[in-house]
């Protein structure tokens, strides 16, 4: 077996560190997105319009057809030559949980290195998601550059980093993602992997979520020790007592370097519902970019609130809000859509 990333000194940066591009893969499921995809591809062009303004995007489209059809959507409203295409054939759009993640090193030869991790499309819930299985691999083919294959089955919404030796998590994901593994097991791989070596395990994740409780959902690092958790005020919702569970467990725990954790309370928006199923909206799912932060919003009076909660916690970037009301039909959001490649120079 090759050498862990750790040994070989790589780490995952941060998502506030400097990107070389953000990658996604353009929505084209209708199983996904019933009868939708025209709002959903409206919400999509105001992310990479955003997006453009700031880095290069990088987008997977299904083939040339597919190409033109999202080049005419964002014809004259992207930055000129911000904008990649790929032509892959996909399954789905869900970039951050199929994909590459990406680590960085002082190697000179091999500063960039991706970590392609088993993927079943979340416990194996929709098939067939055997085309989403090789996106991983072609996007490091793609950036010529080294990849580790990991023995275990992981979504890159099920982790977050503070880029400095710490690592969050669930553990209802994980154990469910990779029940011949203990707890124990999985810790050590992930320190081997992603380069940290504390890791903080969270609980349950949000109703309605069919990730498992991925991360990206509840808590989200803004800086090294300060992290921004959901938070629930009707103690009559499904949400309030694992949310309650999880700050309490943040509180109480230590980075990395044995410092504690600064906690600040992301009120989570109005219950929304699809089909008689409520969806899991959650502003922690939000995607920091370059020079600007890209929060999802619901159409209720919370957005307001969460986006002057993020702006107090990215006084560097611009934090804006886009209608993500339905692309959250597909049970994700901005963050679960793109995924950075970490700039290198």
């Amino acid at each position: 077996m090759k050498p862990y990333p750790i040994n070989l000194g790589y780490r995952m940066p941060a998502e506030w560190e400097r990107h070389a591009a953000t990658w996604l893969t353009w929505p084209h499921n209708v199983d996904t997105w019933p009868d939708m995809l025209t709002s959903v591809e409206k919400e999509m062009v105001s992310i990479v319009m955003a997006l453009s303004e700031t880095e290069v995007v990088r987008v997977n489209v299904l083939n040339k057809a597919h190409e033109d059809h999202v080049s005419r959507l964002l014809h004259k409203r992207v930055a000129p030559g911000t904008i990649i295409f790929h032509q892959l054939a996909t399954n789905d759009s869900w970039c951050r949980d199929c994909g590459a993640i990406f680590l960085t090193s002082s190697n000179q030869e091999h500063p960039l290195l991706s970590l392609n991790f088993k993927y079943n499309a979340w416990g194996g819930k929709y098939p067939p998601y055997n085309l989403d299985q090789g996106v991983a691999e072609f996007m490091a083919r793609t950036l010529l550059i080294p990849e580790f294959l990991s023995k275990m089955y992981l979504e890159g919404g099920a982790v977050d980093v503070n880029g400095a030796g710490t690592l969050i998590t669930t553990l209802e994901c994980l154990l469910k993602r990779n029940p011949e593994m203990s707890q124990i097991e999985i810790e050590q791989e992930l320190k081997n992997t992603f380069g940290v070596k504390k890791v903080i395990w969270l609980g349950k994740g949000l109703e309605g979520d069919d990730t498992d409780g991925h991360i990206d959902q509840l808590a989200r690092f803004v800086s090294q020790n300060r992290v921004v958790i959901s938070s629930e005020e009707n103690t009559k919702d499904y949400n309030y007592l694992p949310l309650i569970k999880s700050q309490e467990i943040l509180a109480n725990a230590k980075l990395a370097d044995g410092t504690g954790i600064e906690i600040v309370e992301l009120p989570m928006p109005d219950p929304i519902y699809y089909q008689n199923s409520r969806l899991p909206a959650s502003y922690a799912n939000f995607y920091i970019a370059n020079e600007l932060v890209i929060m999802p919003a619901f159409g209720c009076p919370q957005d307001a609130i969460a986006r002057e909660i993020l702006s107090e916690c990215f006084m560097d970037r611009n934090v804006i809000s886009v209608d993500c009301r339905s692309i959250l039909v597909g049970l994700g959001a901005v963050h679960c859509l793109t995924q950075q490649v970490p700039s290198i120079g």
